[in-house]
């Protein structure tokens, strides 16, 4: 049985997920920011339409956003990342074949044929995670994932389509294709745009039909691949298991300019520890890293920027390990008389769990294995009861200068029991 791609991805996903908490935001102009409130990183529909722009400074609109009211919210990971693994988790209930492509949106496999089976299925799936989840999510349908792609514009742009489109078998795909700008493809970035302009590709259907040996040439593989992807041959396959990355990297800008070497080695501690959970998480070990210090390209005084870099005794994943690793690199690192404004570990040497080689010595290390299940215990209490609930070497105090601006973000509903949702019920006798 032939099987088709699907695209879920959730609209507006940050704004979502604040406005399923606060139903009264619905219908109104709402933004969320990034890292230290510095720009928007996601619109309400309705805020998009005062012509707020995505990644705009935060700063330049605060005019627009007084004069309409709009509601601002710093950017909650904790809050998304939970309502992400639940929407995940609601598409495998009725589908299997599921990968992850980003926070909000995922690939499926659906097996149907019929047009009828596929829109109606995409629907009841649709339908399913805004009853289980509360998030609304547009479905685009094709032969292949760069068509899947295309398809879920159109579910979210016209309304008609009520967050389904199936462009599988479609007889209108090229009409589609020539509205669809060619900047606006799966994998065609600014550069490829500018040699596809050059030679008078300005659309998804110009780039269907173009010679296939000048895209072989200009854009390598890649290109040749999503041109043959728009033509409905399938070149991208849905990967079940993310693939084993080359490096993890947890970095931040402090809230506030950083001095000394206490704070600056709390700020690695908790990279390192959030690095590490990482690893863990996705069955990896690392056996080098790398810690980076900055004053920031703005300080008006002197500035300064280091970094060095360690390789361990064999790949591991223990918190412990690293950051005994990452604090022997900071304190090489660290210059006094200095305002710091970024630090950051990068984990490299990225190997599957059980994959690297013995050592001689190995023997010698018999904590090991009481090692990863501390680890193993650590990330269940903080998986349950919140990240911060044990720390290595770390303070509870929440005026750390290197914490990040939040000043406008909303409790961690669904992932901190102090800060459930209370539900009030009237007329009860």
């Amino acid at each position: 049985m032939k099987k088709v791609f699907a695209l879920v991805d959730c609209n507006n996903f940050y704004v979502s997920c604040e406005r399923l908490f606060r139903p009264e935001l619905n219908g109104k102009p709402v933004v969320v920011l990034t890292n230290n409130d510095g720009c928007i990183v996601a619109r309400s529909n309705e805020a998009k339409a005062l012509g707020i722009p995505m990644g705009e400074p935060f700063f330049k609109v605060k005019h627009v956003i007084a004069k309409h009211k709009v509601h601002v919210f710093s950017s909650n990971y904790a809050l998304y990342g939970d309502l992400s693994h639940r929407v995940m988790d609601v598409l495998r209930q009725m589908e299997p074949d599921v990968e992850v492509y980003s926070i909000d949106e995922a690939f499926i496999s659906l097996p149907v044929t019929k047009v009828w089976d596929r829109v109606k299925y995409a629907a009841e799936l649709r339908e399913r995670v805004r009853k289980q989840v509360g998030i609304p999510v547009s479905i685009g349908i094709a032969t292949t994932k760069t068509l899947a792609k295309i398809a879920n514009r159109v579910a979210k742009k016209e309304e008609q389509f009520n967050g389904v489109f199936d462009l599988a078998g479609n007889s209108q795909i090229d009409q589609v294709l020539a509205m669809t700008e060619v900047n606006d493809v799966w994998g065609i970035g600014r550069r490829s745009t500018e040699k596809l302009n050059s030679r008078g590709i300005y659309t998804a259907l110009d780039l269907k039909t173009a010679d296939e040996t000048w895209i072989r040439k200009q854009l390598t593989v890649v290109g040749a691949r999503t041109a043959l992807e728009l033509n409905g041959i399938s070149c991208i396959s849905l990967e079940n298991a993310p693939p084993c990355p080359k490096s993890i990297i947890t970095s931040r800008s402090f809230g506030h300019p950083v001095t000394d070497l206490y704070n600056l080695r709390e700020a690695v501690i908790n990279f390192v520890s959030i690095a590490g959970e990482k690893l863990r998480k996705l069955g990896v070990e690392a056996d080098t890293l790398n810690i980076f210090i900055t004053t920031g390209p703005f300080d008006e005084q002197a500035s300064y920027s280091n970094n060095q870099t360690i390789t361990l005794h064999q790949p591991t994943s223990s918190t412990p390990d690293l950051i005994t690793a990452a604090l022997q690199c900071l304190k090489s690192l660290y210059k006094p008389g200095y305002r710091y404004r970024k630090t950051g570990v990068m984990l490299a040497g990225i190997v599957k769990q059980g994959y690297r080689q013995q050592d001689l010595f190995s023997f010698l290390r018999p904590a090991e294995k009481e090692d990863k299940q501390l680890m193993t215990a650590l990330d269940r209490i903080n998986s349950k009861w919140g990240r911060s609930t044990i720390q290595y070497g770390m303070t509870t105090a929440e005026d750390k200068p290197w914490l990040m601006q939040q000043t406008r973000k909303s409790p961690a509903y669904t992932t901190n029991w102090q800060e459930l949702p209370v539900a009030k019920a009237t007329g009860l006798s």
